[in-house]
């Protein structure tokens, strides 16, 4: 089915990869807006609003890193899809993308039917999400899904679209354990490929902001929310 008003940003300082990538994307119906540095994609986004932002991480003036701590900040923009285009796919650089709030990363070199499965799953998991409007109250803490939004000791507290997902899924079910599958099949759907250590970055990030005592490591297994 086509996705005509599904817009998505791509950002990369390489003219091939915008035209491989956008042909690829325009073909499956999605409209394409383009950006060649972190600065550009940021005002890009503020002007078009898109629903998934592709950005490549090492670019001149602003890096995909910066860019993508900056689009966070904007509240019109706080819950948009943002996966890095990248060929640096070690750990510690997906930590870091993670920690200024990407939700995923597509490895360069680019192979076309993968991106636009990932981009598929990316955008589904997005519609599941937008059409969720349940609150949960668990150990005092409000968890508003339809607005993304966390409430702790009458302060709100911000996450990234991917670690509200996973702080959602662990409270929805307080002291059961989530073994790890369960959990990446939930989140990031089991068409996304992600790194073996991506649900303990976005655990370490949860325990940080919301409490360490809460999420609670079944070793060899998985994770479970405890109040």
């Amino acid at each position: 089915m086509k996705k005509a008003q599904t817009k998505i940003l791509l950002v990369d300082d390489e003219p091939d990869i915008l035209e491989i990538v956008g042909y690829n994307l325009t073909q499956e119906g999605y409209q394409i807006v383009t950006a060649s540095n972190g600065k550009e994609a940021i005002a890009k986004a503020k002007k078009e609003l898109p629903d998934l932002i592709i950005m490549d991480v090492m670019m001149p003036e602003m890096d995909g890193m910066e860019a993508c701590e900056n689009i966070r900040n904007i509240p019109e923009l706080s819950n948009v899809i943002i996966t890095f285009l990248t060929a640096r796919n070690e750990d510690y650089s997906q930590m870091a993308g993670f920690d200024v709030g990407a939700d995923d990363y597509i490895a360069k070199p680019i192979k076309p039917k993968l991106l636009v499965s990932k981009v598929k799953a990316l955008l589904r998991r997005l519609k599941e999400s937008s059409e969720a409007s349940e609150t949960l109250n668990v150990g005092g803490i409000e968890i508003n899904r339809e607005e993304y939004k966390i409430v702790k000791d009458n302060v709100e507290i911000a996450l990234p679209r991917k670690e509200f997902e996973l702080f959602y899924l662990l409270a929805s079910k307080p002291g059961k354990v989530f073994k790890r599958d369960e959990i990446l099949d939930k989140v990031w759907g089991n068409e996304v490929v992600v790194g073996g250590r991506t649900i303990d970055v976005h655990i370490r990030k949860l325990r940080e902001k919301i409490g360490e005592d809460l999420f609670k490591t079944i070793k060899g297994v998985g994770y479970k929310f405890e109040v």
